[in-house]
């Protein structure tokens, strides 16, 4: 056959799903999977989603606008001002999910061989979506002992050359579930205007942020409107990760005009999704009021778990349904293929993602995986019985 490209040779297999082969044979064997690698919640969909779906008269399933349907993005504003975000319609562009607007912000905004500087461990598609447009991420290590707080500026500032073109965080952070404060975005804020750089903050987990902590977005900084550019999605929000819709919110109107060419070329974001976004911007307060106790209630009990476990370290997260956790092990990825190949207990085991795939190639740490809390708190309290009982056989095991 002719030869494939190198860039698809190059492309880091998701760290996430990569194991889904281990998994699929497992359930072959008639063996009960808790999937704790994946960010789908079990959180039903808002009721005025599913019933305004189901009632849709449509005689024909059309192309939208190629930036999103504009009685879309007028509601998007609304819930926005309601965020104390304020923007106009031509601040949104709306996409195929949060992962199309990444991509056409990297491509709109850096040039092949440009940095991007990212603290670490981060969303592992980072990789994927730099590997596709050219350019170059240059991790900042933040510490599970200081449960994944922002860097030292120092750290940040050692790290910048003529090629950084910008900063990337998300927040409440996948895959730490780290909340970043007021003051420490407005610290990056400093070293962003200081060094003229893009700040790209990925927001799609807003919702989920816990224990009387207050969010505070990039869109609230002043002064910086050309600099800031907000990355959001419905995926998590409403639990409808399915409808692959997302935005890329920012005042910079150069930016938007020029993802907008990207978004040409691929036509439109899908009408559903659209249709779907649109009811869910009616959901009322109750809903999440209701998810947030409930995340909470698995948060505590996995964190709470996992940590008298002899050996393990789990920080408490402050938002999203993530966590990264140490375990005392030799390597994680061989971990986690083991416990789904050769483990079983009591004709069960648990599926995790390996932390070496939400650190920039070469990281020298091994023994974290990510966890996502979205099962039933009975389930979290098995599969983490389970998982003490994996490590406890695990034949590389560091005790």
């Amino acid at each position: 056959m002719p030869e494939l490209s190198k860039k698809g040779h190059s492309m880091p297999a998701s760290p996430i799903r990569k194991l889904v082969p281990y998994a699929t044979t497992a359930k072959s064997k008639g063996i009960h999977v808790y999937h704790l690698n994946i960010g789908q919640p079990d959180i039903k969909t808002p009721e005025v989603v599913m019933k305004g779906l189901q009632s849709l008269d449509m005689k024909v399933i059309a192309y939208s606008p190629s930036d999103g349907n504009s009685s879309y993005k007028q509601g998007l504003v609304e819930y926005y001002k309601d965020n104390n975000i304020h923007i106009s319609t031509e601040d949104i562009l709306v996409t195929t999910g949060g992962s199309e607007a990444l991509f056409f912000t990297m491509a709109s905004c850096f040039n092949p061989g440009d940095e991007l500087i990212v603290p670490e461990p981060f969303y592992a598609n980072y990789n994927g979506f730099a590997k596709i447009t050219g350019l170059e991420i240059v991790a900042v290590e933040s510490s599970i002992e200081n449960n994944y707080a922002l860097p030292p500026m120092v750290d940040f500032e050692n790290k910048i050359t003529n090629k950084t073109k910008g900063i990337l965080i998300c927040n409440p952070a996948n895959p730490t579930g780290y909340l970043y404060s007021k003051e420490e975005i407005l610290t990056l804020s400093k070293i962003v205007k200081k060094h003229n750089l893009f700040l790209i903050v990925d927001e799609v987990y807003r919702e989920f942020v816990y224990d009387d902590e207050q969010h505070f977005s990039c869109m609230e900084l002043e002064g910086l409107d050309d600099n800031i550019i907000m990355i959001d999605s419905v995926s998590k929000r409403y639990s409808m990760c399915g409808a692959r819709i997302g935005a890329i919110v920012t005042r910079n109107k150069e930016l938007i005009q020029t993802a907008l060419k990207f978004a040409q070329a691929r036509l439109s974001p899908p009408t559903f999704g659209q249709i779907a976004g649109e009811l869910a911007l009616q959901t009322p307060p109750s809903y999440f009021d209701e998810v947030i106790s409930d995340y909470i209630e698995r948060r505590n009990t996995l964190v709470n778990g996992l940590n008298k476990i002899p050996g393990v370290l789990c920080p408490k997260p402050k938002g999203a349904f993530y966590c990264m956790v140490r375990l005392p092990i030799d390597d994680a990825e061989k971990f986690c293929q083991w416990i789904l190949e050769s483990f079983s207990h009591d004709n069960k085991t648990v599926m995790m993602a390996p932390g070496q795939g939400f650190y920039s190639p070469g990281t020298q740490i091994k023994n974290e995986v990510r966890i996502a809390y979205v099962l039933e708190k009975e389930d979290l309290e098995d599969a983490v019985r389970i998982l003490e009982i994996a490590l406890n056989e695990y034949p590389g095991k560091s005790l």
